[in-house]
């Protein structure tokens, strides 16, 4: 419990659609709907829309956070460390912290999914950066690549 209070507050956080700071990339929109100072680093919720055959990460695990997919629209190929699995609107998966998992749009039609992240990562610094990095032209050795995601919390499989 970590509210005590007998009356309740009034506390709570509106971000009206304009203020919600969007990264635009070739093939991926990024809306960083609720960071971890607004939530008071509680949880991260980004919305993630890929267009037709975005790809996505390869298998990866985090060992600070927990991550977690809520399909909106089209459909999105999850790992969930074992299998992949094609999901569609209102399918879920949650994976918790140190959980093997990718994602991906391998399919003809644009998709959209909501991303959780719990505690909040500062997940956007993250996805800023590889914009950056793609946006220069910039490759990485595989040494380079490896610090740059353990730096975010980030280990491929």
């Amino acid at each position: 419990m970590t509210y005590v209070g007998d009356t309740g507050e009034i506390n709570a956080t509106y971000r009206p659609a304009d203020e919600v700071e969007i990264l635009n990339r070739p093939t991926v929109r990024n809306a960083f709907v609720a960071t971890g100072d607004v939530t008071n680093g509680e949880f991260g919720m980004f919305q993630y829309d890929m267009a037709p055959q975005a790809g996505g990460p390869a298998a990866h695990f985090h060992r600070t956070f927990s991550e977690s997919f809520f399909i909106l629209e089209g459909k999105v190929r999850l790992f969930n460390g074992d299998k992949w699995v094609v999901a569609s609107k209102g399918d879920f998966l949650y994976v918790p912290q140190g959980g093997i998992h990718a994602f991906s749009n391998s399919f003809d039609e644009p998709s959209s999914m909501l991303i959780l992240f719990a505690p909040a990562p500062p997940r956007e610094k993250y996805f800023r950066a590889m914009a950056e990095i793609a946006a220069s032209g910039r490759q990485m050795t595989a040494e380079e690549r490896t610090e740059f995601l353990a730096s975010h919390d980030q280990y491929m499989v």
